[in-house]
């Protein structure tokens, strides 16, 4: 009878370690890549038109409003890092938001970004196929056929990567993170020789950066606005807080890294693009930015580097490629937080039995993606999810105060104001 009883509570301990869950297996370089992979998208070559636009050309303005944006950004991923140390849970913004709000706001965060952020994904995969397939065309539009079916073959190949192997799609996510870095110092040094140059219509622009017309705060609002586009991901890396080595260390490490050397890259390549006289590129609403990206890049590459101007359409595509990764990734640890709680089917929480990767939570935000690329309407996919992103950086954050008063004695291995690492 002891022996059964020993032999019961064995078997007990041994399930209790082979429980599914997810690993440990993202690591501080892991996590920059994912951070600077997801935010450096389209957007650094795309926003500085927007934000010169707004800033009546003003290039001291534009620069002020970049590096604003920058730090808001800085410290939005800041006080995410705080969360992410506290609660090192997949999920994100939903795991936050459930703990500090309650399950009601968390229940319609889950929900929202059921679409919202699947909806993100497509328009990723569609402005891929865009800048992938318009060269073959010359002047011509390629057919929407064609870039439908390349989005969704983009979207479901990451899609099964990312339900495979962890480590497979850290792998593919600093490769691509890593060229498309290289692809903003190629812009980066072409600018400084251009300046090298000594051209006086180059430097002259630069001898009184604040002396053309100031924006009022109507047009300065908008360049913000763009400013923080081109910074959107920052929030990335606590999705995978639960995946994350030593989180107490590595988050608030990771962040302070990835988030700063993007503001770096992001305020050079921006100084050095202001060089372009683009005033005639230049569109009114900002979501047609989209599609003048490549115009505006290839305009640069015309006159910098003429030899190789192919190489900035592929740039933009690898960017568009590696943010995708990076949001296929996150979304599916999104989907396994929310269905483990009980606010979507419990089918999505299942584990790949031989890799412990959320694969049905892959399976089913791919599917929904998939769905958004149907209609392929970039301007629809971006008004969708662009405003509620928002909100819900602002109810995480509202999560952070009230935790603060709530549970004052919550371990925090780190803290925004007040604690070292």
């Amino acid at each position: 009878m002891g022996r059964g009883k020993s032999n019961d509570s064995k078997n007990a301990k041994v399930k209790e370690k082979t429980k599914m869950q997810l690993k440990r297996r993202i690591g501080c370089f892991d996590g920059v890549s994912f951070i600077i992979g997801t935010i450096v998208g389209a957007g650094i070559f795309v926003s500085p038109t927007g934000v010169l636009k707004h800033s009546l050309l003003n290039v001291g303005v534009a620069l002020t409003i970049w590096t604003a944006s920058g730090l808001v950004s800085l410290m939005g991923s800041l006080c995410y890092a705080e969360l992410g140390t506290a609660l090192p849970f997949s999920g994100g913004e939903y795991s936050h938001i459930k703990r500090g709000l309650g399950s009601v706001p968390a229940f319609v965060f889950i929900w929202t970004s059921t679409f919202t952020k699947p909806a993100s994904n497509a328009a990723r995969a569609l402005l891929f196929a865009e800048y992938v397939t318009q060269p073959f065309y010359s002047i011509c539009p390629a057919p929407e056929v064609l870039k439908k079916c390349l989005a969704l073959a983009v979207l479901w190949s990451l899609g099964i990567l990312n339900g495979r192997s962890v480590k497979m799609a850290a792998w593919v996510q600093t490769v691509f993170t890593l060229l498309k870095m290289m692809a903003l110092s190629v812009i980066a040094v072409g600018g400084i020789v251009l300046l090298a140059g000594g051209r006086k219509e180059n430097l002259a622009r630069f001898e009184d950066m604040f002396g053309s017309e100031m924006p009022n705060a109507s047009q300065i609002a908008e360049a913000f606005f763009q400013g923080l586009y081109a910074y959107g991901g920052w929030w990335s890396l606590n999705y995978m807080a639960e995946e994350m080595k030593n989180p107490s260390r590595n988050i608030p490490l990771t962040v302070m890294t990835a988030v700063p050397a993007v503001i770096v890259f992001y305020l050079l390549n921006s100084f050095l693009l202001s060089l372009l006289e683009i005033q005639n590129m230049v569109p009114t609403p900002l979501l047609m930015l989209f599609f003048l990206a490549v115009a505006v890049a290839v305009t640069w590459a015309d006159r910098v580097i003429p030899s190789v101007a192919w190489i900035i359409p592929l740039s933009v595509a690898v960017s568009i490629f590696g943010a995708l990764n990076s949001s296929i990734f996150t979304l599916g640890r999104l989907s396994y937080a929310g269905s483990q709680s009980g606010h979507l089917p419990v089918l999505i929480s299942m584990l790949n039995v031989h890799t412990c990767t959320p694969a049905p939570a892959m399976i089913f935000s791919t599917t929904i993606a998939s769905i958004f690329i149907i209609p392929s309407d970039l301007i629809m996919l971006t008004n969708y999810f662009g405003f509620s992103a928002w909100l819900m950086i602002g109810l995480t954050c509202a999560s952070l105060i009230v935790l603060r008063y709530r549970e004052p004695n919550l371990h925090r291995p780190y803290k925004v104001i007040g604690n070292k690492l």
